[in-house]
């Protein structure tokens, strides 16, 4: 959530900043409901005050008396005005923060312009996509590939883009997501099981409602399945405040992640591109303000880290402000190269709200200096996203038997140096 003091101050300077976003917002209507707002908020305080002065009269007067009736009518006229305005002013207030809630974050000044994909920025390259892998297929091509990533019966059991992992499919699984965190856990991140399900508030203090309602799965309660383990995460501090000599805090968590993904079809969805559940290791910091952006930095070091210990080539993409998301201040990507679909993969995004979630979710640390609470920055990004990292592998990896190598780093997580598909 913005600073609505921004907002109000600054509002031309706002305008330009998410017409960077290349967002329908409506600011006026923002400001408009803001303004009956604090105007609702001055009649209802005056009121009380009005209020508070008639009662203090009527207690000078006797009981019983002329003045002291006519008194009691004017405080029972005021109290029924104030009870009114106040149900009103509660009405305006629930309006003023949906529509707060409606409004994105700001870019940072360092987001490159653009609109689509095709103008995000290339900010690092690391190993080549021209070097020769005679042997790489599309991982779905890969003979027996079905054997141990079983897509039929996970239809049949659940619906499409849940998929079954077989044997050594679930063994390399199990693998990645142990080397993961073991990794993170070297780089600093303390590591934490999380609820898998969060609540509505949880959803809002991160950005997914009111923005993402569609892609996720909802149970009666209502209950949102995670989409990534950020949510449950970053509210693990929700309404609360953090000692400033606690900063930074660095968490990182397993859990399956579960997308509707919408719309999505076509070749670029195939095998393991894109799945409706996935598991995936998240790394999650909360932050000083001051020091937000070289966090960031080290946050998106830490998971292109993990892609070089497994041998992959990858670039680094800074995002432009259209393809920076609905709540994030600045976001890399990391993508990994397929070698079989030549093309790449997105396999972590490592991102900068700055306080706009902090907001929402009212995460404060004490300022040293002043003894104030003051908002934390948040930052996250995937450390990593098993399913494309494994296509990759699979990919690149693919021997002329047919069976895959292992990357070193992974074979005392697997047991053995190759994957095989007979």
């Amino acid at each position: 959530m913005l600073d609505p003091k921004i907002i109000r101050e600054t509002p031309d300077l706002v305008r330009a900043a998410l017409a960077k976003k290349h967002l329908t917002v409506d600011l006026d209507a923002v400001l408009a409901v803001d303004a009956a707002w604090r105007a609702q908020l001055q009649e209802v305080e005056q009121l009380r005050s009005s209020q508070k002065a008639a009662n203090t009269a009527m207690a000078a007067l006797p009981k019983g008396s002329a003045e002291f009736i006519a008194k009691v009518q004017e405080m029972k006229a005021v109290s029924a005005q104030v009870k009114e305005r106040e149900t009103q002013l509660k009405e305006t207030e629930e309006k003023f923060r949906q529509a707060m809630l409606s409004l994105p974050n700001l870019p940072h000044a360092s987001v490159p312009e653009g609109r689509t994909p095709e103008d995000n920025v290339i900010f690092a390259l690391h190993g080549s996509q021209e070097e020769s892998l005679p042997h790489a297929l599309p991982h779905w091509e890969i003979p027996g590939f079905e054997k141990l990533f079983d897509f039929a019966r996970g239809a049949k059991v659940t619906g499409a883009g849940f998929p079954f992992y077989v044997g050594d499919g679930a063994r390399i699984v199990r693998a990645l997501l142990h080397f993961f965190l073991d990794e993170n856990a070297k780089a600093g991140y303390t590591e934490v099981s999380p609820p898998i399900f969060v609540n509505a508030a949880s959803a809002t203090a991160t950005g997914q409602l009111p923005d993402k309602e569609g892609q996720m799965y909802e149970t009666s309660d209502p209950l949102y399945a995670v989409p990534t383990a950020e949510v449950p995460l970053t509210n693990f501090f929700r309404d609360e405040i953090v000692e400033e000599s606690a900063l930074p805090i660095y968490r990182c968590a397993y859990t399956p992640c579960f997308r509707r993904e919408a719309g999505s079809y076509g070749k670029d969805v195939r095998g393991l591109n894109r799945l409706h559940q996935f598991d995936k290791v998240e790394l999650l910091k909360w932050v000083h303000p001051a020091t937000s952006y070289d966090e960031l930095d080290k946050l998106r070091v830490d998971a292109e880290r993990l892609l070089q210990k497994l041998g992959l080539s990858y670039r680094v993409l800074l995002m432009c402000g259209g393809d920076v998301g609905f709540a994030q201040a600045k976001k890399y990507d990391l993508e990994v190269w397929s070698a079989g679909q030549k093309r790449w993969l997105e396999v972590s995004s490592c991102s900068n709200f700055e306080a706009f979630q902090a907001r929402r979710a009212q995460i404060r640390f004490r300022a040293k200096d002043n003894g104030k609470p003051e908002l934390v920055h948040t930052i996250n990004g995937s450390g990593l996203a098993v399913p494309r990292v494994l296509a990759a592998l699979l990919e690149n990896n693919l021997q002329a038997d047919g069976r895959v190598k292992i990357p070193a780093v992974l074979v005392p997580y697997f047991g053995k140096e190759y994957l095989s598909f007979a």
